[in-house]
């Protein structure tokens, strides 16, 4: 990404670099939980199996009509201006990264904003499935480095309930729903998002897609009565490519900033399948106990898996701790982020 630019300080003989930050996380996850054994009811599967798969006890699950991808991210974002203190109108730029937005415009970010009283702002989404978070962490990075904003959100949110074949027990036992979002400021002690690195590889769009709703095949009568509308997953091709790529990222980075894993804290790896995960964390050379795993109770819930990580690990972390973010997803895109954490997460 290149050296942060700098800005003038009180001396104007001397410069200081813009850093950004992660100053504040917050999560929400719907209340209602659909649980192994419920889907063994479903489809033919079974806990047993699930779990040694994928790791996956429970998901949550967006319930009610009428309620979408907005929602969720509305609720962690209400969350995070409360335990920050921020009012709405301090906010410059919110960014929401997602794979099912509530329409196919206005855009999920418009709609949040509009529920939690955000006016007059720039805001749009980040498609680059599982890996939006980091995407749109990227972008969120380079206003605040460039001095064009001081505040700035970023959310992940996915309702992949909406579109599953619970009739397809490959794809309907890895998913769940829920949001989370991250504030993005100067950093005021010299930590922050220290480098990051996004790639796409548009021929793996085969391995994992949704085939119906979109430009190239409209939904009609036809694409319902065939179920094109649901996730589709080959899920040999992808476990192959996301445990190359994720490590192949995350080991550039540690390159690119001097790292061994003797000095990294943690591992914040997208939530896609335990085997994922530790693999990846096996090819870094990581102990499972400095990487971050949410999976078993939250499921994939796709752009969210990272911001959910970092706010279910919130308690834990440490000023200065030094992690990295790692994360693919389909079409196919990958990213990775190092991250030096800004602030004493028990406080």
């Amino acid at each position: 990404m290149g050296k942060a630019p700098s800005v003038k300080t009180a001396d104007t003989r001397r410069t200081k670099p813009v850093r950004a930050a992660i100053t504040a996380v917050h999560g929400y996850l719907p209340p209602d939980l659909l649980t192994n054994t419920e889907l063994a009811e479903m489809v033919d599967t079974s806990d047993a199996w699930i779990t040694e798969r994928t790791g996956i006890k429970e998901r949550h699950i967006l319930k009610g009509k009428g309620l979408g991808t907005s929602h969720m991210g509305a609720e962690a974002v209400r969350g995070l201006l409360q335990k920050t203190n921020t009012a709405p109108k301090d906010i410059d730029l919110l960014i929401c990264a997602t794979t099912t937005p509530d329409f196919v415009f206005p855009s999920t970010a418009n709609l949040i904003c509009d529920m939690v009283g955000i006016r007059n702002i720039g805001s749009f989404d980040v498609q680059a499935a599982c890996s939006g978070f980091i995407y749109a962490l990227t972008i969120a990075t380079q206003f605040i480095e460039n001095g064009a904003a001081r505040k700035v959100i970023v959310v992940g949110a996915d309702k992949m309930s909406s579109i599953l074949d619970y009739t397809d027990r490959a794809t309907c036992v890895l998913f769940g729903d829920g949001a989370g979002a991250v504030l993005i400021e100067p950093s005021k002690n010299g930590h922050g998002i220290r480098d990051v690195l996004i790639r796409s590889d548009g021929a793996g769009m085969p391995h994992l897609h949704q085939k119906a709703g979109g430009s190239r095949m409209p939904p009609t009568a036809e694409t319902v009565a065939q179920r094109l509308h649901f996730v589709h997953q080959e899920g040999a091709a992808v476990y192959k490519f996301a445990v190359a790529r994720m490590a192949e990222i995350s080991l550039e980075i540690m390159l690119r900033n001097k790292l061994n894993p003797d000095k990294l804290d943690w591992l914040v790896p997208h939530q896609a399948n335990k085997r994922i995960i530790e693999a990846t964390a096996d090819r870094m050379g990581l102990p499972m106990d400095r990487v971050m795993v949410t999976i078993n109770k939250f499921g994939n819930t796709t752009a969210a898996t990272i911001p959910l990580c970092l706010w279910d690990y919130e308690p834990r972390l440490k000023e200065g701790d030094r992690m990295i973010f790692a994360a693919f997803g389909g079409g196919f895109t990958w990213a990775g982020a190092y991250v030096t954490w800004a602030y004493d997460g028990a406080r």
